[in-house]
């Protein structure tokens, strides 16, 4: 393995992706090997600081920590003299936030070089750039770790946090990552109204997380759709029963910003969902 790859075990208390850069990380950070260690590892975080520290070095899918190590080694062209991040991925942003914003994975040279989700690629120019209209970002662009972005009542989480080969992660990976998801979602849960889920895969991976957090899901689940909503019963550690808006809308990659399947318009009616429900 090459020099170039980080992917030593870090804390985020000191080594936060989007909160100042990446620093040196702490060796004793408990790391997940197996499906098992991901549960017991993300039921007994007692923070956002800890769980984040815990995901990013998590070991646990051997096919996911082959290729996420791969391609920071290989890197592409554009990005040849940069340091990848080459690890998983943790949430990130405000740890009370209004807003969950849920996505699949991060990109092989998007969020597994930069160290943080949508930082870095073509989904993340439009999305950070929609949140930066409707007032949910501090900047209009995303471009590494320390580039002062900040979310504004908002975070980010993916379904899987490590880069998966052709953006697809298997069923078993998906299965194998979610209580990582599921614990970040409960652990915000006392503060987000909404839910934002870009794009069908990551509609379809957060109602286990929300249903494995505590909240009461409608059943049938409602189908997928740009703009669908569902009503959620907040989990008793809310301490609140007004419901939760959970919303939909396609994710805006660049086969869909392209054919324009997606708009900055659709994109920001979204947001502005999201930031106004109260």
């Amino acid at each position: 393995m090459g020099r170039s790859v980080v992917c030593r075990p870090p804390t985020l208390r000191s080594c936060r992706p989007g909160q100042g850069g990446l620093k040196t990380p702490r060796p004793a950070t408990p790391v997940a090997r197996d499906a098992g260690d991901v549960a017991e590892l993300a039921a007994g975080a007692p923070d956002l600081h800890e769980l984040c520290a815990r995901q990013s070095v998590c070991r646990a899918c051997d096919r996911l920590v082959e290729w996420r190590e791969k391609v920071a080694v290989q890197r592409r062209r554009a990005f040849a003299d940069e340091r990848y991040w080459g690890r998983p991925v943790a949430g990130w942003g405000d740890e009370r936030p209004r807003i969950l914003i849920v996505g699949l994975a991060p990109a092989a040279h998007g969020g597994n070089r930069t160290g943080r989700i949508f930082t870095g690629d073509r989904s993340g120019d439009w999305l950070f750039a929609s949140l930066h209209r409707v007032g949910l970002a501090a900047r209009p662009t995303s471009v590494h770790a320390g580039d002062g972005q900040r979310l504004i009542g908002a975070r980010m989480a993916a379904t899987v946090r490590c880069a998966p080969p052709d953006n697809k992660p298997t069923p078993l990976e998906r299965t194998t990552c979610l209580p990582w998801l599921a614990r970040e979602v409960e652990q915000v849960a006392p503060s987000v109204r909404c839910v934002v889920c870009l794009g069908g895969f990551a509609w379809q991976g957060v109602w286990p997380a929300l249903k494995q957090a505590g909240y009461a899901v409608p059943r049938p689940r409602p189908k997928f759709g740009h703009g669908a909503e569902a009503e959620l019963v907040p989990p008793p550690s809310a301490a609140r029963r007004d419901p939760v808006l959970l919303l939909g809308c396609y994710h805006p990659s660049q086969q869909n910003t392209f054919t324009g399947r997606v708009t900055e318009d659709m994109l920001d009616a979204v947001f502005v969902r999201a930031r106004d429900h109260h």
